[in-house]
């Protein structure tokens, strides 16, 4: 193990627990020491203060996990790594990194004979000693020879590990990047309903905090309501103030969900809903431009009457909305399996976050349901027990999304989800008047409902209609 901040010593700690030794590693020795003194008893560690001990240590073949930070900090070791190792060797690289990093890495590796894995692992810190989620990329030869070590000392769900092969190359960090963008959106939405029974029903934190409690027994289980509840019901001990009215409202982000957006860009996979939750993201950072708009910008809101049953309006909104979020994420494995050759298998996936990991929810089992035994919906909303929910769901979510707009409550996730069902759903879209101006002023061509082949109209002339080979 090679960096030991919090994610790396953990994981040290959690291998050493589990039974292997640990040969540490860290630019600064001090941490290194650090480490030792505190946890140097949970199990066999070797102490190495360069490189060359750390390799001189391990047994062939070796296995060198880096968790520096992602980006040139990688590169840096991995190429004073590389003239140190055998042919056979692996290297594997546990944090953040981009997956396309991680494919030229794979490549520029094996040139030299050595394995190279990008492991996706989720869970934060305490997964990370307790038991992450754990999202391996590589070759299946180097799976081979790491699963059982993976596999142990990840997060277990019903004594399953939360382990699996994911794919060659980069598929393990794709799949953990389409998890984390999972992660942005799902935090947006449960933020957007909180705003939503304050704001609108004035109901405060700690009321919140039992109604979230009550969410997570049912349909919305998961850790993030739980944590949800937790937050909401902490009092402030310098105030006595509720513990998020004294937090700015500004949050941070380390850049997976803007990857994510980026990607599913490229790839032409709608992930609207993902996408705005990386935007509410950066308004909610503009503060100086969101002080002066408080001055300045009116917001003309009605005060509609609430229904009565407008708290279950919003706790099946936010249940439709979580579901187009994962609906949109899978959407992207799968454009990404295609574009890249990985053959995703989706039941696993979703099998791999139902523990030790931030997203981990109920309808995880639900949603590997529509994805086993050879069923594969072409979009996840079109399993029919996900159709049936969000049929359900369907009155209150629009009403919810007019309420909010109709009290200038933004909502941008609920609205974006909900015009992505309605926009899946619909026979015609105005995709179609689009090509028509497309045409027109680039003769970018188009086709027609009720012929074969590729059209252009020829607008400046007499507005007749060629085909569009003749025009080439």
């Amino acid at each position: 193990m090679t960096g030991l901040a919090v994610m790396g010593a953990n994981l040290a700690r959690n291998l050493a627990r589990n039974g292997y030794t640990v040969a540490l590693h860290n630019r600064s020795v001090e941490k290194t020491d650090a480490l030792l003194a505190k946890y140097g008893d949970e199990g066999d560690f070797v102490r190495t203060e360069t490189l060359q001990e750390l390799v001189d240590s391990l047994e062939k073949p070796r296995r060198v996990l880096i968790m520096v930070k992602a980006g040139a900090p990688v590169d840096s070791v991995i190429s004073q790594l590389t003239p140190l190792l055998e042919s056979g060797d692996i290297v594997i690289d546990a944090g953040n990194s981009h997956y396309e990093d991680t494919r030229r890495r794979e490549a520029e590796l094996a040139g030299h004979g050595l394995h190279f894995v990008g492991v996706g692992v989720s869970g934060g810190e305490e997964g990370a000693l307790l038991g992450p989620s754990i999202m391996p990329g590589g070759s299946r030869e180097s799976y081979d020879s790491l699963g059982p070590m993976l596999e142990k000392i990840s997060a277990k769900y019903n004594d399953e590990p939360c382990c699996r092969w994911i794919g060659t190359d980069g598929a393990g960090h794709f799949v953990k990047m389409v998890h984390n963008g999972i992660e942005y959106a799902d935090m947006q939405v449960i933020g957007e309903a909180y705003d939503l029974l304050r704001s609108g029903a004035g109901i405060e934190p700690a009321e919140q905090a039992r109604i979230f409690q009550d969410w997570n027994t049912g349909t919305l289980s998961s850790f993030l309501i739980e944590i949800t509840a937790e937050v909401l019901a902490h009092t402030d001990a310098r105030t006595g103030k509720p513990f998020v009215d004294v937090v700015v409202d500004s949050a941070g982000q380390k850049g997976t969900g803007r990857w994510t957006v980026v990607s599913a860009l490229e790839l032409g996979s709608p992930t609207s809903g993902i996408a705005e939750s990386v935007f509410a993201r950066g308004l909610s950072s503009q503060r100086d431009q969101r002080t002066q708009a408080q001055e300045i910008l009116q917001g003309c809101e009605a005060s509609p009457a609430l229904p009565e049953t407008f708290v279950e309006d919003v706790r099946l909104a936010l249940y439709a909305s979580k579901l187009v979020s994962y609906a949109q994420g899978i959407d992207m494995l799968t454009s990404a399996a295609k574009e890249y050759g990985w053959e995703l298998k989706l039941d696993e996936i979703a099998s791999l976050w139902r523990a030790g990991c931030i997203i981990r929810a109920e309808l995880l089992d639900d949603i590997m349901k529509a994805y086993s035994g050879g069923s594969n919906p072409a979009n996840l909303l079109l399993a029919p027990a996900f159709a049936s929910s969000i049929a359900e769901a369907l009155p209150a979510w629009r009403r919810v999304v007019a309420t909010a707009v109709q009290l200038g409550i933004p909502v941008p996730v609920f609205s974006a989800s909900l015009a992505y069902y309605d926009g899946l759903r619909r026979k015609r879209l105005p995709a179609a008047l689009t090509q028509g101006l497309r045409d027109l002023f680039g003769a970018h061509t188009y086709s027609r409902v009720d012929a074969e082949g590729t059209f252009h109209t020829l607008w400046s002339e007499d507005k007749s209609e060629v085909d569009a080979v003749d025009t080439h």
